[in-house]
């Protein structure tokens, strides 16, 4: 089976790697800075037309819907060049609608879809032990599952195509107001005189810990911003998990109030920082540094 991955940033890249360490046959989009470091681990590079011609199967790791459809459905996009019986693999997070609307277009080209977003930020896909959410018919996903089991420790079938996306948005509520609830907490802490290094010691093994609390707090008390995922990012799913829930009626206030923290975390300066910089909203109200 050969394998052409368009898409190399933070995530894509260390998860491409993953799939050469599995021994899968990968082409890599020639025009990303990141295609010679693939290729010398030994991917081959190639045009994305060349990737749609050649290629069984098609990945993608890219920022939002719209370059998702231009890359597969633009002009001279892959799905132009794919074979019918071809399979596309979005793993991007993107709005579900379009991902509906993106199998739709390739089925009449008789070209099956998945869409297999992921969490676990860059260190998982360093690791390869990613979370895949996957939307999509079950012969289809069971047939390409071990792919995805080559970058990712769980992988499981949502439903079919825009369900693993729903699942994708879901996760990115809870992430991201589990987050901003850990940089209050720990505000709370500090203003209190409690060291909150020891606050997080104390509460981890509770039923108040969480991958979350394991992975941001440490972060937040260092005060490193380093991205695994950037808060731009995390504002884009949460537009999308808007759009969906205003689409389908369901209440999200919550979800609402920390995108309004996010994007004031943006407006100054702050979207290419990792999400546990939510802090800084709070080091803005309080004058005080988490952990220092």
């Amino acid at each position: 089976m050969k394998i052409g991955f368009i898409g190399l940033g933070i995530m894509g890249k260390p998860m491409a790697k993953n799939l050469l360490k599995a021994g899968y046959d990968l082409t890599v989009c020639a025009a990303n800075r990141a295609a010679p470091e693939l290729v010398a681990a030994g991917a081959k590079s190639a045009p994305n037309a060349e990737i749609g011609e050649t290629c069984d199967l098609v990945l993608t790791m890219l920022p939002n819907s719209p370059q998702v459809k231009s890359v597969m459905l633009g002009q001279d996009g892959v799905a132009a060049h794919m074979k019918p019986g071809a399979v596309f693999i979005d793993m991007s997070s993107i709005n579900p609608v379009a991902s509906k609307e993106i199998a739709a277009v390739l089925a009449e080209k008789g070209i099956e879809m998945l869409d297999a977003p992921v969490s676990g930020g860059e260190p998982k896909a360093i690791d390869g032990t990613l979370s895949f959410m996957v939307g999509g018919k079950p012969e289809v996903f069971d047939a390409y599952k071990p792919v995805l089991e080559a970058m990712g420790s769980s992988v499981v079938r949502c439903g079919d195509v825009g369900a693993g996306n729903t699942t994708k948005l879901a996760n990115q509520i809870i992430v991201a107001c589990n987050i901003r609830a850990l940089a209050e907490a720990m505000t709370l802490a500090q203003k209190a005189g409690v060291d909150p290094q020891l606050v997080f010691e104390a509460i981890k093994g509770g039923l108040a810990g969480s991958t979350v609390m394991n992975a941001k707090a440490p972060m937040m008390i260092a005060g490193n911003d380093k991205p695994g995922f950037k808060i731009d990012l995390h504002i884009k799913d949460l537009n999308n998990a808007l759009d969906c829930a205003h689409s389908v009626g369901a209440p999200v206030p919550m979800t609402a109030s920390v995108q309004e923290v996010l994007q004031w975390l943006h407006n100054n300066g702050c979207g290419q920082d990792d999400h546990s910089a939510i802090a800084k909203y709070y080091e803005h109200l309080t004058g005080i540094q988490i952990g220092r």
